[in-house]
């Protein structure tokens, strides 16, 4: 009996320990889940408001940018000229300018009513649904402008059912009787979807209601049309004589609150409908100039799962504490071991760090002599790298001097006609002058210099391709590329009657490259095509230039006998020529510099017989156009 009296006591103040830690954590999860789910709360009303005020300006925006159009077209000549006898004019004249009108300002329809309501033109004239012959005296928009002011409705249209604004102004045909009952009406509408389709986007609900509580506008389309709260048999009737919204049941959404916060926020539910299930909070604001009412709901779970983050750290930093509380005594029994560990590994890291500064030492010397044995080869590199660089330079202004040496005879036939010209020019001036007739001496010396232009752009050729290329890209356009390898042989051309076909885009093609460079290849290209047709009955030598969206093509064709199948694979390999006069660089060279510019060369057989060269260098954008990206001036 003794020992069965003390057994249990030890066990009492541990089970008391137990609850008051479990009490503390569900008391600590309580409070933090309904502090941090009021935060949470305001911080979505702030998130509500900002989004309801937006939307409700956008709405605005998007109802009054076309409040002016009415008044507008209705004063009009074409308009008042029509209604002044509309019996014996032609409607269709007004249909299509209300129709350009409804396209450029992108509203539903636009139409024109006489004193009597009935409409007598309208921009959906050719639709089934036409508005032309309907009497709409019943709206309040034809009575507000009747009455001689600008009118404006909102509702679903009789004959398209589309809910939409109306807008409304007098038109008269006297401007100076201004207290005269207007002759007619000019009506616009404006379709409310394209609002709803934006609304549709946010993470949340979004409803305008009339002053009945109709839901007329609402980003889910299941609300449409429905009320906030059951109508009364009063409200009912007013909206059936209204005609607002023609037949529709308007049954209600199933709207129903939960807790009201303040007098514009609440915490509301849906028993039925598309909604139901789900929580959210409703923030309403008024819109006085339309007598409206927006309302934004808001999903209250970033709510729910701030209480449970809440909750889950604030038990997890309780259950933390309560830890640590109950370690901490274990740690001063573990201080001294760590303390002789410490010890241990002080002193083995003390010996590893001297082992180590040893290693680093032996090593740290083998490195230098490495090193300085990398620097020697490295600068031995560099010099043979800017010799190898100045020997392809000289190369490719070898080949230009030996294309050169291959227009020489062209250009001399090109120097030597001037030359007999300017000489017949000047022994006639001279005659000329010796008779006394200065006019004609003046026309001949005129001849002479136009021919010593000539010749001097000749010259200007030659040197340009002489010249030599720098290292430095830029933007460079292709066409005029083609037209100044063409320029070189000219006489060659004209000589050998090739025909020249010319494929350009309607827009310049523009690449990075060295000018001087491309216009070598091209050159090239261009004489090896030329000299390939020397025994063509009929030649033809193709260019062309095709874009694509990242590169940009650069096509040499001939109709010459094309290249051999055993001759392709080895064409652009140095001093490889099957020329008994070439020194086979030409090709090796042209594929260097546009390899070095970031393209390739390529050979082939064209499909209809003769070789086919394709030049593809990276397409940039044109450096003249404003629109063009900044970074691509800089690719």
């Amino acid at each position: 009996m003794h020992f069965q009296r003390r057994f249990p006591l030890p066990l009492r103040p541990r089970t008391l320990l137990v609850l008051g830690v479990i009490a503390g954590l569900l008391l600590c999860m309580w409070q933090t889940s309904r502090l941090a789910r009021e935060q949470a709360l305001q911080a979505l009303r702030q998130d509500a408001e900002n989004e309801l005020r937006l939307s409700a300006a956008s709405l605005v925006g998007h109802l009054s940018r076309h409040d002016y159009l009415p008044e507008l077209l209705a004063s009009r000549e074409m308009v008042k000229r029509f209604l002044d006898d509309p019996d014996t004019q032609d409607p269709m004249p007004l249909n299509r300018m209300l129709d350009r009108f409804r396209a450029t300002a992108n509203v539903s329809d636009i139409y024109l009513l006489d004193q009597a309501g009935d409409t007598l033109v309208a921009s959906n004239w050719h639709r089934p649904d036409t508005f032309i012959g309907q009497n709409y005296r019943f709206r309040p928009y034809y009575r507000e402008a009747m009455a001689g002011k600008n009118g404006s409705f909102f509702g679903l249209g009789i004959q398209s059912q589309d809910r939409g604004y109306y807008f409304s102004a007098p038109v008269r045909l006297d401007d100076t009787a201004a207290e005269a009952r207007p002759d007619g009406v000019m009506v616009l509408k404006v379709l409310l979807d394209t609002v709803e389709t934006g609304w549709a986007e946010q993470d949340a609900e979004l409803l305008v209601t009339d002053h009945d509580g109709v839901i007329f506008m609402a980003s889910h389309p299941e609300l449409r049309l429905t009320t906030m709260a059951p109508l009364t048999t009063a409200q009912r009737q007013a909206v059936i004589a209204s005609r607002r919204y023609g037949n529709a049941a308007l049954p209600p959404s199933g709207l129903r609150e939960h807790h009201r916060r303040d007098t514009r926020t609440r915490l509301v539910g849906f028993d039925s409908g598309p909604l139901a299930g789900q929580r959210y909070l409703s923030l309403a604001r008024p819109m006085a100039n339309f007598d409206w009412h927006i309302h934004i709901l808001k999903p209250l779970t970033p709510v729910h799962q701030a209480q449970w983050l809440a909750a889950v750290l604030a038990g997890g930093l309780y259950g933390l504490i309560a830890l640590g509380g109950g370690i901490g005594w274990q740690r001063l029994r573990l201080r001294r071991e760590r303390e002789r560990f410490a010890e241990r590994e002080r002193r083995t890291l003390a010996q590893a760090r001297d082992e180590l500064e040893r290693h680093v030492e032996s090593r740290t010397r083998d490195l230098v002599s490495t090193n300085r044995r990398l620097s020697a080869e490295i600068e031995e590199r560099q010099r043979a790298e800017d010799s190898l660089r100045a020997t392809r330079d000289e190369l490719i202004q070898a080949a230009k001097l030996a294309v050169l040496g291959q227009l020489a005879a062209g250009i001399n036939h090109e120097l030597n006609q001037p030359l007999a010209a300017i000489r017949a020019y000047t022994e006639n001036a001279r005659a000329f002058i010796a008779r006394q007739r200065i006019e004609s001496a003046d026309a001949n010396l005129s001849q002479v210099l136009e021919l010593t232009e000539r010749m001097a752009d000749i010259s200007a050729q030659l040197r340009q391709f002489s010249r030599k290329s720098g290292d430095n890209l830029t933007a460079v356009a292709v066409t005029p590329c083609f037209a100044y390898a063409l320029r070189l042989f000219q006489s060659r051309i004209q000589e050998s009657q090739v025909t020249i076909a010319q494929h350009w885009p309607t827009q310049e093609a523009w690449v990075r490259a060295d000018p001087v460079r491309l216009e070598q290849v091209l050159v090239n290209l261009i004489g090896n095509a030329l000299q390939a047709m020397s025994e063509t009955p009929e030649p033809l030598l193709t260019l062309a230039i095709v874009t694509e969206a990242t590169c940009v093509h650069l096509d040499v064709i001939d109709n010459g006998p094309g290249i051999p199948e055993a001759h392709l694979t080895r064409i652009f390999e140095p001093f490889y020529t099957t020329k008994t006069m070439g020194s086979g660089l030409g090709l090796s060279i042209s594929r260097r510099i546009i390899e070095d510019l970031g393209g390739q060369l390529d050979a082939g057989d064209h499909d209809d017989g003769g070789a086919h060269f394709r030049v593809t260098l990276p397409r940039i954008a044109d450096p003249d156009d404003p629109a063009r990206p900044e970074e691509s001036s800089h690719a």
